[in-house]
């Protein structure tokens, strides 16, 4: 079966990109453009947004958990400063970020 090789590892900072297909994704809005901390691979799977028009999803995409600070994402949050957000991002829709958080 065809499979995409992982661009990224833990530790790594990436970008989420900013776009808004026409189709279905499944990338939160609030979190494009922002930057986080790769914090797992889980390996590689179908992709969900060609899967949902009963394509194949193929090649499979490499998926990450992804780490963001709440203070990044929504600038007004009023939790702890050191509060974080986990997000499972598929590798078509990151970007390596050499810049913080």
């Amino acid at each position: 079966m065809t499979e995409a090789r992982a661009r990224f590892a833990p530790g790594d900072r990436v970008r989420v990109r900013r776009e808004y297909p026409p189709t279905h994704f499944r990338t939160p809005l609030y979190a494009q453009g922002k930057t986080g901390v790769v914090e797992h691979l889980y390996g590689a799977y179908r992709n969900p947004e060609d899967l949902a028009y009963a394509r194949d999803g193929l090649p499979k995409a490499p998926l990450y958990r992804v780490r963001f600070e709440q203070t990044h994402l929504w600038p007004e949050y009023a939790g702890a400063a050191h509060d974080t957000l986990c997000i499972d991002l598929y590798d078509h829709w990151l970007e390596p970020s050499e810049g913080g958080l």
